[in-house]
């Protein structure tokens, strides 16, 4: 057993979370980030970093239901980072860090366009079908944040279906699938090993999928309780009404986004309990999508981001 196996074993369990990358992963520790990727030689080539998260210099944003924002919107940032770095490395060209200007106009684009195709679009369409069914389009019905729910769940399968009949976009599945069996055998306290990883699950109740799953179900109960209290806008054109009220989910989205988070927390430390097991099942079975077996050679990339994520975290302790 080498060194680094050895630090990872006996080092204390630390949260440590994860995304698949173009021909890679990526790993971030409480005070690390690490970015492996299988270049075109069959090498495996790591980005390593110390990492701070910004609840560490501004300590109210740990409370919880703030702390959920805060971590949706630096999993972004680091998210776009690795993809940018992996798409780099798969074509072995140089990495250039992205610029502060391009961060926050691809940031902007990407959470844009999923505002659009989740909020957006489905309101409109909810509003459309509840006229349709001869209910009044105002957001106070019960029926139309449920209509709403099942548009966006609708959308949001749909969307993952279609591009997983990407080849390229399966190979993302499956490191997504080598993620989860990592991270599974460093919680279960065995070596980093490729024999070790195998046997997991490539379904895991922490992931970024089953959180989007409770964000999109909660969704269904917050506009119910919350837009009955909303002003009516009456004599407002109806164009005019519906992009306020589009506005105001949108700004809803953030307490949203905060309960899930505490949500997939708790459920997270209680999965023997028969009702969080039952709680975490629709996120399970979404993985279901997202994820794939990985091959050995992708288990060995996955491996290698952990257990310098973890080695770097112990360093900076």
């Amino acid at each position: 057993m080498d060194n680094a196996q050895m630090l990872t074993e006996v080092s204390k369990k630390i949260d440590v979370g994860g995304q698949a990358v173009i021909e890679g992963v990526m790993m971030r520790a409480p005070k690390s980030m690490t970015i492996a990727v299988r270049k075109p030689d069959g090498q495996i080539f790591t980005k390593e970093d110390v990492w701070h998260s910004i609840s560490e210099r501004i300590p109210f944003l740990k409370i919880p239901f703030f702390r959920g924002s805060v971590a949706i919107l630096e999993a972004l940032i680091n998210g776009i980072q690795a993809l940018t770095f992996s798409a780099n490395q798969a074509v072995d060209e140089e990495d250039t860090p992205m610029g502060g200007w391009a961060m926050f106009f691809t940031i902007s684009l990407s959470l844009g366009l999923a505002l659009f195709l989740f909020v957006a679009v489905p309101h409109l369409l909810s509003a459309l079908l509840t006229q349709l069914l001869g209910e009044e389009t105002g957001v106070e019905s019960f029926l139309f944040h449920l209509i709403d729910g099942i548009l966006k769940i609708i959308i949001f399968v749909s969307y993952v279906w279609l591009i997983s009949l990407s080849k390229e976009i399966r190979r993302v599945f499956e490191y997504h699938g080598a993620e989860h069996k990592s991270i599974y055998t460093y919680e279960a306290g065995e070596s980093l090993s490729v024999e070790n990883a195998r046997k997991y699950s490539t379904l895991h109740p922490r992931c970024g999928t089953a959180f989007i799953l409770i964000v999109l179900i909660m969704s269904i109960l917050f506009f119910s309780v919350v837009f009955p209290f909303v002003p009516k806008l009456a004599g407002l054109p109806t164009i005019l009404k519906q992009a306020i009220y589009i506005g105001f989910k949108i700004l809803l989205m953030f307490p949203i986004a905060g309960v899930a988070y505490e949500i997939l927390k708790f459920s997270s430390k209680r999965l023997t309990n028969p009702f969080v097991h039952t709680l975490i099942l629709p996120g399970l079975w979404m993985q279901k999508l997202t994820t794939r077996e990985p091959s050995d050679d992708q288990l060995e990339v996955a491996l290698a981001a952990l257990d310098r994520a973890i080695q770097i975290h112990n360093q900076a302790s």
